[in-house]
């Protein structure tokens, strides 16, 4: 059988073209990021007291010349970045107010990055139209286009980073895993939950490689006693898996269902192995561990506070909706998962293939009345630290 032609080769993404191809799904439709961020508006709601703590040890002097300076880092679009940087500037705001009067008043500037291919319009376009609803615009705004894995900001210019499930994203597929016939060719799976060791190795060195480009990025751009805070997709201390339990394991959206709508191309002629054995997710989820030791690497930033939290897919009450109605359910499981990766799925089968995937991708769910008695947690790694 004749494999499809395809748009983008296997080799490619592990050089510098997934940055062009990797985004969340843009505009506001069904499928887009802004209507399939829930999990991640909870990760963001339970971690905001580390992030305020954290905002405490900020021992900054206001300066009426000079405004405070937030980045969010890999902001993607919708309203989690705005409810980050306005909870940065309303702590900031009452502390400065507290310690210092009415005299210790500042301009904040908001700076929103992510890779060239985020859809920025849509992201200014929402953030207009807050500021329009909101009395006083809080700060100003501009965005940064480019990885969070290169310098994008002067020395020593930035007083708060944010980063908000977006680090466990990589900056490239680890070559090895394409490597056919190695022992660290991922033949036969889309991504490393339950791969061989050789290739979770391969990825953990990826990852390694990745987190000190974005700590010393940072250590560069960042004022002594500035506030990092990075919140992360993450796995329990202690395991090798991706995930904490079995049910996670099985029910995650990148596993057992996305594995077997690709075999569904296989089997139906519509693509061949080796153009399934060509696309691989670019996540990795770091433990505390792994994340404790890149800032010994690095150097320049002291923890001051790390914790595993658990983010439970979606409600109880949903759940119990959506066993009476399982299609409902397959639908809005596969746009979840369209909403983190279709782009990058339409650039490597094309939009034809993708959707013929993802068609797929619903039935297995919705006819799968197992995932409607089993519960799947994201796991995150919260992290709050000072540069020193």
């Amino acid at each position: 059988m004749e494999s499809p032609s395809l748009l983008t080769t296997a080799k490619d993404w592990t050089t510098t073209s997934l940055h062009r191809v990797f985004a969340v799904q843009g505009g506001e439709d069904d499928l887009s990021y802004v209507n399939n961020s829930d999990s991640q508006a909870l990760a963001i709601t339970l971690s905001k007291p580390i992030l305020i703590s954290s905002l405490q040890s900020f021992k900054h002097v206001p300066d009426q010349t000079s405004p405070i300076r937030i980045v969010d880092l890999g902001c993607a679009t919708g309203s989690n970045t705005f409810t980050t940087v306005d909870t940065v500037v309303e702590t900031l705001q009452r502390r400065y107010t507290t310690v210092y009067g009415g005299g210790g008043s500042s301009e904040f500037e908001a700076f929103f990055c992510d890779l060239p291919s985020n859809d920025f319009n849509m992201l200014f376009k929402l953030l207009t139209e807050k500021q329009k609803a909101d009395s006083l615009a809080k700060y100003f705004a501009g965005c940064v286009a480019g990885s969070f894995y290169d310098r994008l900001f002067p020395r020593g210019t930035i007083h708060v980073a944010v980063s908000l499930s977006a680090l466990h994203w990589l900056s490239q597929i680890p070559e090895k895993v394409l490597e056919k016939g190695s022992r660290t060719w991922n033949k036969g799976k889309t991504w490393i939950e339950g791969a061989k060791k050789e290739v979770v190795e391969a990825y953990a060195e990826q990852s390694d490689k990745d987190l000190d480009d974005f700590l010393s990025c940072r250590k560069e751009e960042m004022v002594k006693g500035g506030v990092l805070f990075v919140l992360m997709g993450g796995r329990p201390a202690g395991t090798s898996s991706q995930f904490g339990d079995q049910d996670t394991r099985t029910k995650h959206p990148f596993t057992t269902t996305m594995e077997q709508a690709w075999q569904d191309l296989i089997d139906e002629g519509l693509i061949d192995e080796e153009t399934r054995d060509g696309f691989n997710i670019p996540a990795y989820m770091r433990s505390p561990e792994e994340v404790a030791a890149g800032i010994d690497r690095c150097g320049g930033f002291k923890i001051e506070k790390m914790e595993f939290m658990k983010i439970v897919e979606h409600s109880d009450e949903k759940q119990e909706e959506w066993k009476k109605d399982p299609v409902s359910y397959g639908r809005a499981r596969t746009n979840l998962v369209q909403a983190a990766i279709r782009p990058m799925v339409d650039a490597y089968l094309g939009p034809d293939l993708s959707h013929e995937l993802f068609k797929r991708y619903e039935n297995r769910v919705s006819t799968n009345r197992e995932f409607l008695h089993i519960t799947c947690f994201y796991g995150v790694v919260v992290l709050s630290a000072i540069r020193i």
